[in-house]
């Protein structure tokens, strides 16, 4: 889907592809082969750039070629068939000198900061400004993703102290899954804000990243969130590798002491069973002529096993 608009001081306005203005942005969501041939041509970027961003296994970077900068992220990104997954994407940001585009394979949290209800916020013809306001949304949704995944890690330590299950192991290593996946991309788009500062102290490109003074408070807030995400991502992946080690141990020891207990089970019902055994046999045994005979085996079983259990209770079997 190819949508064109751009801000005014009252509305943010959709434009036609017939009636395209500069400083319009040109915003790509799962982009067909004709819409990314008609994103060419508008704005007359490298074929390589426009396509960057639909590579999943894409990684952060900038390039830079004649008038058009590629600079390239990796988002968080909630996948229609796989609900509560934590997942990062590529989202392609290409900065001309009369437009500003941005290219993802899926739909995500980033670009919906950007609507129509918060045109105040944002200005498409800003564009230095509108890159640094999506690079610091994406930092803050990072974050948020990382405070639900603390959440749900403790959530899940409840969960395994009684367990004697896998599940909630196998919820642990999707969690750790997804935190590597995190902490990569927050590695590697921490790189790219390095690199866009000091692209915007150079001269040969500052005629398409504009450093204004307005912008370098909002450019600190950047990396301060991508560091204070890169380091709770780092707690977490800590927490989480110790929470699989022990919880898998409790795990075991839990299931040792039901085999403790039903092996104690076990012992305590063979001592009626044996005594029955012997006294069942074909052959002459104590008390055979005794009125009272099945009465005496019966309080002799009965007071062996309340013996072995006193005993097993003392040593903790049960």
């Amino acid at each position: 889907m190819l949508k064109i608009s751009k801000t005014f001081e009252d509305r943010l306005l959709e434009l036609g592809k017939d009636n395209i203005e500069s400083g319009a942005w040109l915003s790509l969501i799962k982009p067909t082969a004709e819409e990314l041939l008609i994103t060419e041509n508008i704005t007359k970027a490298p074929k390589d750039f426009v396509r960057a961003a639909l590579d999943p296994e894409e990684s952060s970077r900038i390039e830079i070629e004649d008038d058009h900068i590629l600079v390239l992220i990796n988002v968080p990104v909630d996948h229609e068939d796989r609900p509560g997954e934590y997942d990062t994407l590529p989202l392609g940001i290409i900065v001309t000198p009369d437009y500003f585009v941005t290219i993802c394979q899926e739909y995500n949290e980033v670009l919906h900061s950007f609507t129509e209800s918060r045109y105040r916020y944002f200005g498409t013809y800003k564009r230095t400004r509108f890159l640094f306001q999506i690079l610091y949304h994406s930092a803050l949704l990072f974050l948020k993703d990382l405070r639900q995944m603390a959440k749900k890690s403790d959530k899940i330590e409840q969960d395994l102290r009684l367990s004697m299950k896998n599940e909630e192991l196998f919820q642990l290593l999707d969690l750790q899954k997804g935190l590597t996946y995190y902490s990569m991309s927050l590695r590697s788009n921490r790189v790219v804000v390095e690199r866009l500062l000091r692209l915007c102290a150079n001269t040969q490109v500052n005629h398409l990243i504009k450093f204004r003074e307005e912008d370098e408070e909002l450019l600190d807030d950047v990396r301060v969130e991508y560091d204070q995400a890169i380091e709770m991502a780092q707690i977490q992946t800590v927490v989480l590798a110790g929470m699989m080690d022990a919880f898998a141990s409790v795990i075991s020891n839990n299931l040792n002491m039901v085999m403790k207990f039903l092996a104690s089970v076990t012992i305590v019902m063979a001592i009626p069973t044996m005594i029955a055994s012997f006294f069942g046999m074909n052959v002459p045994v104590p008390w055979t002529s005794q009125p009272f005979g099945f009465y005496i085996v019966g309080i002799v079983a009965v007071a062996l096993t309340v013996l072995t259990i006193f005993i097993l209770w003392k040593k903790r079997f049960f």
